[in-house]
């Protein structure tokens, strides 16, 4: 069952996700639903798939900022995200030129997806350079099931093995720009982070000051990601035995017996 203070807790919600489902950023009221959030005091993640770049220049400071980048060339990203805009790869790269100019978290989102766009080095490191983001996150793609609109199957999938495997080429390609900073084996995820600026005195700090961050809001002045930049904890970062799952929590493994 559900346990009263996670109940409780949901009922409070204190961190919004702007994305999933279509292009948030086109909402006409973006800006003012983002006030009206951190009014609140509740943290915004907005998720954009990098076709509109004057509304990624017009949006107000958020928690943190993403941009999908499915793809590192302009062939792969067509066949992947099948978009709908003939300039597609100019709007593409427009967005990222105007992720960098952001003052607050940004981070580059990659959906690994084995034998489509798991192979082009390269051509992802070339793209750090025309956003500069501030994170890097790498996931393996999820399947969920067969469609008339999709031909992933499960072979499609990469283990974490293989997302830490890109992840760790993907760093020693930046010259120690980037780091592999944490991960979490359970959301077969790794994340990149910028040394300079997130590890101080040899510990990461990628983890985000929630308090911080709404005050700095409130003020009214100007403010950097590093301002809201808090210590991550030892079962985050990468290589820790736990590999991201929090050990306070419970987990609970489904036994399956299958006949045969």
């Amino acid at each position: 069952g559900v346990k009263q203070e996670r109940l409780s807790e949901g009922l409070s919600p204190r961190h919004c996700a702007l994305s999933l489902v279509g292009e948030p950023i086109m909402y006409p009221e973006i800006n003012a639903l983002v006030d009206e959030l951190h009014r609140r005091r509740i943290s915004t993640f907005l998720v954009t798939n990098a076709q509109f770049p004057e509304k990624i220049k017009a949006l107000k400071p958020i928690t943190q900022l993403y941009v999908s980048v499915d793809a590192a060339t302009k062939d792969s990203l067509k066949a992947i995200d099948r978009p709908l805009f003939a300039d597609f790869w100019e709007r593409f790269v427009d967005s990222l030129k105007a992720l960098g100019e952001k003052q607050q978290r940004t981070v580059y989102r990659l959906t690994l997806v084995k034998g489509w766009n798991a192979e082009d080095l390269d051509a992802y490191f070339s793209l750090f350079e025309i956003g500069n983001p501030d994170f890097v996150e790498i996931k393996g793609v999820t399947y969920c099931g067969s469609s008339a609109t999709s031909k992933l199957t499960m072979e499609n999938v990469p283990w974490h093995s293989d997302v830490k495997e890109f992840s760790e080429a993907l760093a020693e390609k930046s010259d120690g720009a980037y780091e592999v900073a944490c991960e979490h084996a359970h959301s077969c995820c790794v994340l990149l982070a910028k040394a300079d600026k997130f590890k101080v005195d040899g510990r990461w700090y990628t983890w985000i000051d929630y308090d911080k961050f709404h005050d700095l809001v409130s003020s009214g002045e100007p403010f950097s990601a590093t301002d809201y930049m808090a210590l991550t904890p030892s079962w985050a970062v990468y290589g820790a035995e736990e590999g991201g799952f929090d050990p306070r929590l419970s987990r609970y493994r489904k036994q399956r017996n299958h006949r045969p």
